[in-house]
């Protein structure tokens, strides 16, 4: 897949870098505010085998709070224009909000990563007039009250056919499917079932046809089965991240890089990838 100037080989698993440059995430909120730590925290995940580093300036936590515009903005785009400048990787960024997506493909973002989809208005149209390739996740409601009792009857058709409806509003509007990935969204509005079920039918959302990421890094359906607190599931979320390629997935969203680069490696070349 093109991402920008770079041609991304997807037949060969990859890891993409998580930075929260928000005083509010889940698991890292406030450590990579200021432009020195979110470079500095760059520079690590590259040298740590990362390919993309998905950058976010609002958190989608449970419960969390929008931001104004110009403050997700002000938090991201300069970010997007320094990494850009000064490492050799593909930026990714997490937003949905369209005039941010514009501005960071300006200052150099080759994949825009949206947890609505690209539904809010205005979105899908930037990320057609932009050219760059797209996320597309699904997730129930708003991030502010997805975790209240979500409910679904069959989760993995739910989310295969929603992913499958937003690829068509997406090759609709003039997105080529060479540039579409999708994610099921664990955690976004699902429990721990949920999340599960998801889990162990993977290749029936790989079997839509599209590259799959799956993001589990640090999340709470890792803390609800080893009981272990979020700054402690690195390895749980390692283990989550081989079993996903062996399911499927092609990119795997990672707090803890390096430790998510092994563990894909080997699941990819136990896979004889």
């Amino acid at each position: 897949m093109q991402f920008g100037n770079k041609k991304i080989d997807l037949s060969v698993p990859q890891v993409m870098g998580i930075l929260n440059v928000t005083p509010d995430s889940f698991s890292d909120g406030g450590r990579y505010i200021t432009m020195d730590a979110a470079l500095s925290r760059a520079e690590q995940m590259v040298a740590d085998g990362a390919t993309f580093i998905d950058i976010g300036g609002e958190s989608t936590r449970p419960g969390a709070q929008s931001v104004s515009v110009q403050e997700e903005v002000d938090r991201v785009c300069p970010v997007v224009e320094a990494i850009h400048r000064e490492f050799d990787v593909v930026i990714s960024v997490d937003t949905s909000t369209p005039e941010v997506m514009a501005e960071s493909v300006r200052k150099g973002a080759a994949l825009l990563n949206d947890v609505r989809s690209f539904r809010r208005p205005g979105a899908l149209q930037v990320a057609v007039e932009s050219g760059v390739p797209v996320c597309l996740m699904h997730m129930l409601g708003e991030p502010d009250t997805m975790q209240q009792d979500p409910h679904y009857d069959d989760v993995v058709t739910e989310v295969r056919d929603f992913l499958a409806a937003q690829v068509a509003a997406c090759a609709a509007a003039g997105i080529a499917p060479k540039n579409i990935i999708l994610d099921p969204g664990f955690g976004f509005a699902k429990n721990l079932e949920h999340n599960l079920k998801l889990f162990q039918h993977l290749e029936h959302i790989c079997a839509l046809g599209f590259p799959v990421l799956v993001g589990v890094s640090r999340k709470r359906m890792l803390g609800e089965v080893t009981g272990r607190d979020v700054a402690d599931r690195a390895v749980a979320s390692a283990a989550a991240a081989a079993m996903a390629v062996m399911k499927g997935a092609v990119i795997i969203r990672a707090h803890d890089v390096r430790e998510n680069v092994d563990a894909v490696k080997m699941a990819a070349a136990i896979q004889g990838v």
